[in-house]
């Protein structure tokens, strides 16, 4: 089933920059372009896509208590919040938390305040919530590396209050020592100390969430380019125990052999994935979906934005772009269905979206964030 939508957006617009006094109004609409882009997204019967807001290059979310929407960013440097003042599921105001930033992708938070993690920098913005024209950036850590080659983080805080951080390969496929914690996810306590490898061998996650039953961290990670179209896969994992070893450089999706850095290697010493999404869809944000708006069956499945790659031939074919669902079941994937799609037009083999990230909402809905459009959708159910 498809929808089209016309949408203008009145938003008000202020920088943390600038004094009240200069704030100022706007409009955001979507051309009717834009319109007809929305109305290829192909769902299940039922289901309906609107457009909540729209920052550039909209990556990372995560929603305060008290409905406040952060979002991340890789492009351009900067960290937005966005309200919805007359509580119509449409943000109607947004502010620029910070600017001039080196890929703050990463966003979390806890106890009030945003944690914003740039590629080696951690910053917290105590109270945010009262300050959103004025915040104040208290730096928490400097030293991790610099590389910009997978140096967007996607953090998260964990059940345990640990703030989880992964550190991508510098790289497409190279060795790395565990001093550097590349190729790893580390913990830590929220002020930067006690820090701990709780996952080797992973190449570059860009997204981690737990599963609401057993507790256990979940996440994607980007499969290695240049071994052709077809190969390797993404893949999903699961963390079932502290410092598991997930394979790179030396075993890719659990089942191949890298040729340079696989030689008298066997892919049985290291953790396989709980599931293998297929070569080059780029799966990011993933979310178990914990809400009560979705049928029933839809309820601790895993939501999986596929963000497509650059490395293929073609991008049609099984390359993301789309939203995927994973029913796993005591620990492993059993099933894989394509939850929306459209973002790609296979007849022409171009883009118009490409979503990054996702957020369950208290009402059961969902956001899906954007970054080639610069839009946060809302999908809900009727």
């Amino acid at each position: 089933m498809k929808f089209l939508f016309f949408l203008t957006l009145p938003f008000v617009i202020l920088s943390c920059n600038d004094p009240a006094s200069q704030v100022h109004s706007s409009q955001t609409s979507l051309t009717s372009e834009e319109g007809l882009f929305l109305d290829s997204l192909v769902m299940p019967v039922g289901f309906h896509v609107e457009v909540y807001g729209r920052v550039d290059n909209a990556r990372s979310m995560v929603m305060s208590p008290d409905g406040t929407l952060f979002v991340g960013n890789k492009a351009n440097g900067s960290v937005y919040a966005l309200q919805d003042r007359n509580n119509d599921m449409k943000a109607d105001t947004l502010y620029i938390i910070a600017k001039d930033l080196i890929m703050p992708n990463g966003i979390a938070f806890k106890d009030g305040a945003l944690y914003v993690a740039e590629v080696n920098k951690l910053w917290r913005y105590d109270a945010i919530e009262d300050r959103l024209n004025d915040p104040k950036a208290t730096l928490i850590y400097n030293d991790l590396p610099e590389d910009s080659h997978h140096g967007w983080k996607y953090i998260a805080f964990g059940p345990d209050g640990k703030l989880y951080v992964p550190v991508g390969a510098p790289c497409n496929v190279c060795e790395t020592k565990d001093d550097t914690y590349y190729a790893s996810i580390i913990s830590m306590d929220a002020d930067g100390t006690n820090r701990e490898i709780v996952a080797k061998g992973v190449r570059n996650t860009v997204g981690l969430t737990w599963h609401p039953i057993t507790g256990e961290m979940w996440f994607t990670d980007n499969g290695r380019d240049l071994l052709g179209d077809d190969m390797p896969s993404c893949e999903l994992n699961r963390l079932s125990a502290i410092g598991q070893h997930f394979g790179f450089p030396y075993c890719h999706a659990g089942l191949i052999l890298d040729p340079e850095f696989g030689q008298d290697k066997s892919c049985e010493n290291y953790t396989p994935p709980a599931f293998n999404l297929g070569p080059h869809v780029a799966p990011l944000g993933l979310k178990f979906y914990t809400g009560n708006m979705f049928p029933p069956s839809y309820k601790n499945k895993i939501i999986i934005p596929e963000h497509g790659s650059w490395n293929r031939s073609k991008k049609a074919g099984h390359t993301g772009y789309k939203l995927s669902l994973v029913t796993e079941e005591n620990g492993v994937g059993i099933h894989y269905e394509t939850f929306v799609e459209g973002f790609l037009n296979k007849s022409t083999n171009t883009t118009w979206g490409r979503p990054v990230d996702i957020l369950v909402l208290e009402d059961g809905s969902i956001l899906i964030s954007d970054d080639k459009s610069g839009t946060i959708y809302r999908m809900s159910y009727l």
